[in-house]
């Protein structure tokens, strides 16, 4: 083994039960998160086969991508969504796992209460049934989404089989510029890259741009790696990783804290280490983005307009970019500010924590939502929501016109009562945008939380750099 590894190549290696000839590596699960949709037939499979939970205390569920965000006291509409939840329900009592339910302030977005708890830590393997697992990598985790058959096998193993990934370096140096903040960054990379150009991957982030990033930013970086195609995403951990750590529910303390310190600062790519593949861009060159179309590599800055597929260098692209805008409905050559907008969401994994919500409420205050636009806030857990509450957010927010909900995925999928209706056309702080994924007939573009705040208040796009 090469003497200089990246921080990918240590947390690998550290949990590396056995090697195959075939290439695949058996890997020791830290931590495995749980929700109401893929969860139910890993289960199921678990009770017919007699198999008990390996290791029930490294599992924690929650509930979130069914649950309404409004009326949670009252009948909910949609019986399936009564279903998956009851029987996440019914499996935790049986497996002795435990269970963030409706009732319970630390519910939330499986990714948004697993920093929050301090369940995630540097260093750890984590895995969800959900692909944006990779959010934990900004806390030095290597994270990954996982299909129903491999919660089962982590359920009955606390392991899983992988495949080696090669590593890829995305440096962003300088420093951002005012209105400029993480879910451009994320934007410009996807963009940079493509959405397959992740593929087979696993992405450190570096640079002067990222280390200055809150840990809310980071997340936001990493959550959307997937939609570059990579298989996770991290960050090394430094001081504003163990500052936001420090006294949450699950972290050591006291002597054991100090320990962990000791080990995370080791959690750091070696001098000379190869990566596989390196990427770089400037943090001045960055501009507040907009996705015009049915992918996240699809923006430009909202200063931009809509690109034309005859400008497209091949058929393909041609073919590509026509077929988002007949989606999308919009026309070659539109200037951004002047697409009009029906629905504006705050929340998802990618911007619900109170970070985005303290960005997007400093937009709004003291004004009003446009009166063509219906706009919502959907906070990130239940902790999250009572934080803001106590700020004095929510009455920023429903005095402008916002509507103010409770914690779960809500529009980021059409999975919840939370969708847009045919032809209606959001922006939104989540994390995809391709056709019918708010709703069937939907029309998405991915913003930041400022952005999307200050959309809302005109009615279309404008450049948040230029309110006052």
């Amino acid at each position: 083994m090469q003497d200089s590894q990246t921080i990918i190549e240590k947390i690998w290696n550290n949990h590396l039960v056995q090697s195959t000839d075939g290439g695949s590596d058996l890997l020791y699960i830290d931590l495995h998160l749980v929700h109401e949709v893929t969860s139910p037939q890993a289960f199921e499979s678990m009770t017919l086969s007699g198999r008990k939970v390996r290791r029930p205390e490294l599992t924690i569920a929650t509930v979130d991508h069914n649950v309404p965000t409004v009326g949670r006291d009252q009948p909910w509409e949609d019986p399936l969504s009564v279903q998956q939840v009851e029987t996440l329900r019914q499996n935790c009592k049986e497996f002795g796992i435990p269970l963030f339910d409706v009732d319970d302030s630390r519910q939330g977005i499986v990714h948004v209460i697993g920093p929050e708890q301090g369940l995630t830590q540097p260093g750890l393997t984590i895995v969800c049934g959900d692909s944006h697992t990779s959010t934990h990598g900004a806390l030095g985790a290597l994270a990954f989404g996982i299909g129903t058959s491999e919660v089962e096998h982590v359920l009955a193993t606390q392991t899983l089989p992988q495949t080696r990934q090669k590593t890829m370096a995305v440096e962003v140096n300088g420093e951002l510029l005012p209105g400029v903040g993480a879910k451009d960054v994320i934007l410009n990379i996807i963009n940079m890259i493509g959405v397959g150009g992740g593929v087979g991957y696993i992405i450190e982030y570096q640079g002067e741009v990222i280390r200055d990033l809150s840990m809310a930013g980071r997340m936001t970086v990493c959550n959307m790696t997937i939609e570059a195609g990579a298989r996770a995403g991290l960050i090394a951990p430094d001081d504003v990783t163990f500052s936001f750590l420090e006294g949450r529910p699950y972290v050591p303390k006291g002597s054991d804290w100090e320990k962990s310190l000791d080990d995370w600062r080791a959690l750091t790519t070696d001098p000379g280490a190869h990566f596989d593949q390196t990427f770089s861009l400037k943090g001045e060159d960055i501009e507040p983005c907009v996705t015009w179309g049915t992918n996240p590599a699809q923006s430009v800055p909202v200063s931009g307009s809509i690109p034309d597929p005859m400008d497209a260098t091949t058929t393909a692209e041609r073919d590509q970019i026509q077929r988002s805008l007949t989606y999308m409905d919009l026309l070659p050559g539109t200037a951004i500010e002047d697409i009009a907008l029906d629905r504006i969401f705050i929340g998802s994994c990618t911007n619900s924590r109170i970070e985005d919500l303290r960005d997007a409420a400093q937009v709004v205050q003291g004004k009003t939502v446009s009166k063509n636009i219906r706009a919502m806030v959907v906070p990130g857990s239940g902790l999250v929501k009572n934080q803001a509450e106590e700020e004095g957010l929510d009455r920023i927010f429903t005095d402008a016109g916002f509507e103010w909900r409770d914690a779960g995925c809500s529009m980021c999928l059409g999975m919840n009562p939370d969708i847009l209706f045919p032809g209606e056309r959001c922006a939104s702080t989540s994390n995809r945008n391709f056709e019918g994924r708010q709703g069937p007939g939907g029309r998405t573009h991915l913003v930041s939380p400022p952005m999307a705040a200050a959309a809302a208040l005109a009615g279309h796009f404008v450049d948040i750099r230029t309110l006052s």
